[in-house]
C-alpha cells in the first residue's frame, strides 16, 4: 500500500507542470483521497466495537450468559455489504412506485413451487392432516410459506446473522428492531441452538420459514421430538412452527384467505373507500376497501372467478393490485395473518394464489 502511495505521488508530480508547491498540494490531495476510504472504514470499525460493549451490557441485562456474549462478539467486525444493501432499500415517498403484481405472481406462483408444495402434500398427507388438526391452519398455506420464503429450503441466505444483525444495529436506521433481534439471537446459542446454524440472509432472517430470532423464540416448535426446534433441517419442525406463527397471530379455521373476483362495470369505488388508517404498514393497508359481508358484494355485481361463493355473511374488503378491470380480490380477515407474516399486498396475495395452486 505504502509503494502504491509513492507511485502515484511521483506520477502526480510529473503530470502537473507547475511551481513546486502546487505539485505538493496536488499530491497531498491524492493522497488523502487515497487515506480517505481506509480512515473512515477504520473510524467506523471503531465506533461499532464500542457499540457492540452497548450491546453486550444489554445483553446481560437480559440475562444472556457471559459466555454466550465473549463468544459472539469476540472478533466481531462490521459488514459493510450489509449496510449498503440495507440502505438500497425502497425508503417509500413520493418516488416509490408500487410495483404491478401480476409480474410478482408469475416470479412466485410458479411450477417449481406449486410442484414442490404438490410433492410434499404427497409424501406427508398423514403428517400434514395432523398439524391442521392441531393447529387450525390448511396445509397449503403453510407450504406457500415455506415454498414463498424459501423455495422449501433450496436457499436460506450465508450471512453471518450476529454480524448482520449487530451491524444493521449500529448503523440506526432500525436500531431498536436489530439490537433486540442481536439479543435475540445470543438467547437462542443460550438455549442450545448451534453458533453454525445461524447463518441467513442480510437482514437477519434465517431457515426454512426466514423466521427472525424473536419470533424463532416464540413460536419455534419441536414437532419430532427430538429436543430442538430444528427448522433448519427438520419438515416436521418447520411446518409445525409455521403453524404455531399463524395460531398465534389470529387464523380462523375454516375462512379462506380471500377469493379472485370479477367487478363490474360503473362500480363506485369511491364509495367503497375507507377513511381508517392502519397503525402498521398503512400504505399495505390503504389499498383496501372499506368492509362489506360477501353478500352485500355480491349485491354489487360481483362474481367468483372460480371456486365456491364464500359465506353470505363473511366479512371481506376488495383489492386491485393491478387497477379497475384486472382481475381482484375479496380479502377476509385471514388474509390479514398472513400480512402480519410479510406486510405487503405483493406477498399476501402470491402466498394465497400459491396455497390454492397447491391444493388444487
Amino acid at each position: 500500500m505504502a509503494q502504491a502511495r509513492v507511485m502515484i505521488v511521483k506520477q502526480a508530480q510529473s503530470v502537473f507542470k507547475t511551481p513546486r508547491a502546487l505539485r505538493a498540494a496536488a499530491a497531498a490531495l491524492l493522497l488523502s483521497l487515497l487515506a480517505g476510504p481506509a480512515r473512515a472504514q477504520e473510524n467506523a470499525e471503531a465506533g461499532f466495537q464500542g457499540y457492540l460493549q452497548l450491546l453486550a451490557a444489554r445483553a446481560r441485562g437480559a440475562g444472556v450468559s457471559e459466555a454466550t456474549i465473549a463468544a459472539v462478539t469476540g472478533g466481531l467486525t462490521l459488514n459493510p455489504r450489509v449496510i449498503s444493501l440495507d440502505r438500497a432499500q425502497p425508503g417509500g415517498g413520493a418516488a416509490s412506485l408500487i410495483p404491478s403484481f401480476e409480474p410478482y405472481r408469475r416470479k412466485h406462483v410458479d411450477p417449481a413451487r406449486i410442484s414442490g408444495g404438490r410433492r410434499i402434500v404427497a409424501e406427508s398427507a398423514g403428517a400434514l392432516a395432523q398439524l391442521e388438526q392441531r393447529y387450525g391452519v390448511p396445509a397449503k398455506i403453510l407450504l406457500a410459506i415455506w415454498g414463498h420464503e424459501s423455495n422449501y429450503g433450496a436457499y436460506t441466505g450465508d450471512f453471518d446473522l450476529a454480524r448482520s444483525l449487530a451491524t444493521l444495529a449500529y448503523e440506526g436506521r432500525r436500531r431498536e428492531l436489530f439490537a433486540g433481534e442481536f439479543i435475540a439471537l445470543l438467547k437462542m446459542i443460550d438455549r442450545g441452538v448451534p453458533r453454525s446454524k445461524l447463518v441467513g440472509s442480510w437482514a437477519g432472517a434465517f431457515g426454512n420459514p426466514q423466521f427472525l430470532p424473536s419470533v424463532y423464540l416464540k413460536v419455534a416448535q419441536d414437532a419430532d421430538g427430538n429436543g430442538f426446534a430444528d427448522i433448519w433441517a427438520s419438515k416436521a419442525d418447520t411446518l409445525a412452527s409455521i403453524a404455531n406463527y399463524f395460531r398465534d397471530a389470529g387464523w380462523r379455521p375454516g375462512e379462506p384467505w380471500g377469493s379472485a373476483v370479477t367487478t363490474p362495470a360503473g362500480l363506485d369505488r369511491a364509495a367503497l373507500g375507507t377513511s381508517l388508517a392502519s397503525p402498521r404498514c398503512p400504505k399495505v393497508y390503504a389499498r383496501h376497501s372499506r368492509w362489506r359481508t360477501m353478500r352485500e358484494w355480491r349485491a354489487l355485481g360481483m362474481a367468483p372467478r372460480s371456486g365456491i361463493w364464500p359465506d353470505d355473511t363473511m366479512m371481506a374488503s376488495l383489492i386491485e393490485p393491478d387497477g379497475p378491470g384486472r382481475t381482484a380480490y375479496l380479502l377476509t380477515g385471514n388474509y390479514r395473518v398472513i400480512l402480519d407474516y410479510n406486510c405487503s399486498n405483493l406477498y399476501a396475495l402470491s402466498v394465497g394464489l400459491l396455497a390454492d395452486e397447491i391444493a388444487r
